[in-house]
């Protein structure tokens, strides 16, 4: 694998960096580049910039209205925009639900729920996890039995992320008993507008509202969104956490986190010199920055070959332990100046006065926040199983 650039490429990563320069608005740019709270309306608006532009989802083939660019070019593209402080697509509808939707839906549903994702005027959560079924998602409980041309769920979902802000959820429902768990589940697609569906937010630690308990009380859903065929929706579900984990390698948004510890660690005073001088500490972002490039090589070979396998499960546990580090590493930065925690700061017109540096405020919960990334999709125990049964044969 020729791991330089060609001059296409090059030319390439000019185009999308000019793009982001002129477009991305600078408030947007401003919050993610601060820790800033970001809400519904910053996200569906990068999105429609990018979808004016024709570039509305990066990975998506043409047929579905997507770009076509190849697995280097999206990577590219992520870079860019993630080192530029652009706020982050939305994963559930442009990576998680609509690949699925692709792979096993009709075309009605293709047509019907395609555009508007990519358009950005429908938001989509995910139904997987719930209180008794985390890493064992096949004991999920949440039932859907089918009545005439209706399917009538019961049940809950549970850490449903950004589900406040979700016009539909893509779940995974029980419609079967069966001697293997896995043979009686069911992919539906469900309106969070529909009578019986109830959102009750979840206060993390960090004091933000980002996931919410869903609940369903005999909600009526079309069979028409069943995608592909019932019970298989345990082979869906499999294929759709490759998308997921994949994305999950983070080498973008790493890359923007470590260059703003870069600047704070120059910013901060360590007896009398910047921390950055400090040989120990600087040390320390070398190995990060080692580690990083590591993981970049891995997920281009991940996505140069047709069949990445077990690499998405290496690339989801480097990828969410190098930016804990990131985190982590920035608390320490931040010195004492981060212990208090200020949620109020996180918002973009706060003009109250920060304990100690204005950089700090954001630190204590961004780290919070980032404990859960070796939890998502597929804790990284779970993936270690996975890397030792298909990679070690264990």
């Amino acid at each position: 694998m020729d791991l330089n650039y060609s001059p296409e490429d090059q030319a390439f990563r000019a185009q999308i960096r000019a793009f982001v320069e002129e477009q991305l608005p600078s408030c947007l740019r401003n919050k993610v580049l601060n820790s800033l709270r970001l809400e519904k309306d910053d996200y569906i608006s990068w999105q429609r910039i990018l979808y004016e532009k024709g570039w509305g989802a990066p990975t998506w083939p043409k047929a579905f209205g997507g770009t076509g660019w190849s697995h280097l070019q999206q990577h590219i593209f992520d870079e860019e925009v993630s080192i530029a402080g652009a706020p982050r697509q939305i994963d559930f509808g442009l990576k998680m639900v609509a690949p699925v939707i692709m792979a096993f839906g009709n075309l009605a549903q293709q047509q019907r729920f395609l555009p508007k994702i990519v358009a950005g005027e429908e938001w989509w959560c995910q139904g997987y996890s719930e209180p008794g079924s985390g890493s064992d998602l096949a004991s999920l409980t949440t039932r859907a039995k089918r009545q005439g041309d209706h399917y009538i769920v019961n049940g809950q979902k549970t850490w449903t992320t950004l589900g406040q802000y979700a016009d539909w959820i893509f779940c995974l429902v029980r419609t079967a008993d069966a001697d293997r768990p896995q043979q009686g589940i069911s992919f539906l697609l469900i309106d969070m507008k529909t009578h019986g569906v109830t959102v009750r937010p979840i206060i993390m630690l960090d004091g933000e509202h980002e996931i919410n308990d869903v609940f369903f009380d005999n909600v009526k859903v079309p069979v028409e969104n069943l995608v592909g065929e019932e019970n298989k929706g345990w082979t869906y579900a499999k294929f759709l956490l490759g998308h997921e984990r994949t994305s999950l390698a983070l080498v973008g948004v790493c890359k923007q986190r470590l260059a703003g510890l870069k600047q704070i660690a120059w910013n901060t005073r360590d007896g009398g010199c910047p921390l950055m001088e400090n040989s120990r500490f600087r040390d320390r972002i070398a190995q990060l920055e080692i580690d990083l490039i590591a993981q970049e090589i891995t997920l281009l070979r991940a996505l140069s070959a047709e069949k990445p396998g077990s690499a998405v499960s290496i690339l989801k546990i480097k990828g969410t332990e190098l930016l804990q580090a990131i985190f982590e590493l920035t608390m320490q930065a931040c010195g004492h100046s981060a212990i208090a925690s200020m949620p109020e700061a996180l918002d973009a017109d706060w003009n109250g006065t920060p304990v100690g540096a204005h950089y700090a405020a954001p630190a204590a919960c961004d780290y919070f926040n980032m404990r859960k990334l070796s939890i998502f999709g597929g804790t990284n125990e779970i993936q270690r199983n996975i890397i030792s049964q298909t990679i070690l044969g264990l």
